[in-house]
């Protein structure tokens, strides 16, 4: 069994009850797909051999690594081994019968988990919606008017606050058409993956601020 810990799908489990799974970003091609642009089209394989099973890396472009050793050949998978595709998705291998869940799901029985919600990665300044990435990314004011409102913890951010983060510096002044554009647009990125929720909401006469979908019974 594969079980996703950290990354996109974090928390799914596939059993491995095939003699090959290809992993990787494409759908049509992999049977374990794991939708992040860091990850190849064909990322890694796993097979099941006679003494076990055996993962390689498919010549992927940010490697493939086990226990922190970047594979350069095939490599046979001992229980508890922690794989790393791409530096951003990690899963655990489970190959003992005795720790192995009664309830885990074939490969073509899981399907990914709805996630809710808005993610901000600061550190590589992607976002992303309902557990999908944007793409192509926001813009950087987009991005940053974002991040604003998320920091806010759902208070309300007063319009000239926006500008400032924004615009600061400048020697012009901001008109309010600017800003509503930037806040439309903003609006619409969103919605290409999760129209069912309005996370940026205008309090009239205040600002904006960020509203997260968790009490929004819709998206339970």
């Amino acid at each position: 069994m594969l079980i996703i810990e950290s990354g996109h799908a974090a928390g799914q489990r596939w059993l491995l009850d095939r003699d090959l799974v290809i992993i990787g970003r494409a759908p049509k091609a992999c049977d374990l797909v794991i939708p992040d642009r860091e990850v190849s089209r064909r990322h890694a394989k796993i097979e099941r051999t006679e003494t076990g099973f055996v993962i390689t890396d498919l010549g992927s472009k940010n490697g493939t690594s086990v226990n922190g050793s970047l594979l350069s050949e095939p490599h046979l998978l001992q229980d508890g081994d922690q794989i790393i595709l791409a530096f951003s998705v990690k899963l655990v291998f489970v190959g003992s019968d005795e720790t192995a869940p009664l309830n885990a799901l074939s490969l073509n029985q899981v399907k990914p988990a709805k996630a809710c919600g808005i993610y901000v990665d600061k550190q590589s300044r992607r976002v992303f919606v309902a557990g999908e990435e944007i793409v192509p990314p926001l813009s950087l004011q987009q991005y940053r008017l974002l991040e604003m409102l998320v920091e806010a913890r759902g208070g309300v951010v007063a319009r000239d606050q926006i500008a400032h983060y924004i615009w600061g510096g400048t020697d012009y002044v901001v008109s309010e058409q600017a800003l509503d554009a930037l806040v439309r647009r903003l609006r619409e990125r969103i919605a290409e993956y999760d129209p069912c929720h309005e996370y940026i909401v205008t309090v009239r006469g205040h600002g904006l601020r960020f509203e997260d979908c968790s009490a929004d019974p819709s998206h339970r």
